[in-house]
């Protein structure tokens, strides 16, 4: 059972282990750094002094630093952005690298240089690609294809908004903070879209 963690303007991040989730609800006793925004209705935690009801979904809030001063700002660890679809997908902001189009349905990933010219599975060598324009590109680069990026492809600094799809399976209370899948296409689940990508 997982928890779904929004940010504080309750944009959909991340999935936690519902241990974590409890974890946070621990610490933000002290530091009020998380929200409860639901519950799973038929789901508790039992120790023999109380009982816990598992958080479905949990936002970040602002809060106080450990100095003292209060920020707007939620603090958060860092940590290595995963190479995925789903946060390549981010990082181009839903959209085609080649022509602009959002990209929900027909979406590709291109390789800039492709493999069959050495190419790489990397973050500086993927972007979001619609079908007619990778298809257009084929085995060659842009420049011998005849085509623009937009925007430099790079490794993101952190990862820009979870862009899942609700799915059949999902729990209810999630339903309200993730968009409906646009197609049944089988490259929409969870596992397309966050699975690492191999180099």
């Amino acid at each position: 059972m997982e928890t779904l963690m929004l940010d504080s303007r309750c944009f959909p991040i991340d999935f936690i282990a519902w241990e974590r989730a409890i974890a946070h609800l621990e610490r933000g006793k002290e530091r009020q750094h998380v929200r409860v925004v639901s519950e799973y209705a038929d789901q508790v935690v039992r120790s023999v002094s109380r009982t816990i009801a598992v958080p479905a979904v949990l936002q970040l809030v602002p809060g106080f630093q450990r100095d003292g001063r209060f920020t707007d700002r939620v603090q958060r660890r860092t940590r290595q952005v995963r190479f995925s679809r789903r946060n390549i997908l981010a990082r181009d902001g839903g959209a085609c690298q080649y022509c602009g189009q959002p990209v929900s349905r027909g979406l590709t990933f291109d390789h800039v240089i492709p493999r069959a010219q050495g190419g790489l599975t990397t973050w500086e060598n993927i972007v979001a690609a619609c079908m007619p324009c990778n298809q257009r590109k084929g085995g060659r680069t842009p420049a011998q294809a005849g085509m623009k990026l937009l925007s430099v492809p790079k490794k993101p600094e952190h990862s820009g908004h979870f862009l899942g799809f609700f799915e059949e399976g999902m729990p209810e209370e999630w339903r309200p903070w993730l968009p409906a899948r646009p197609s049944r296409d089988v490259r929409a689940t969870r596992l397309y879209w966050n699975g690492t990508l191999r180099r």
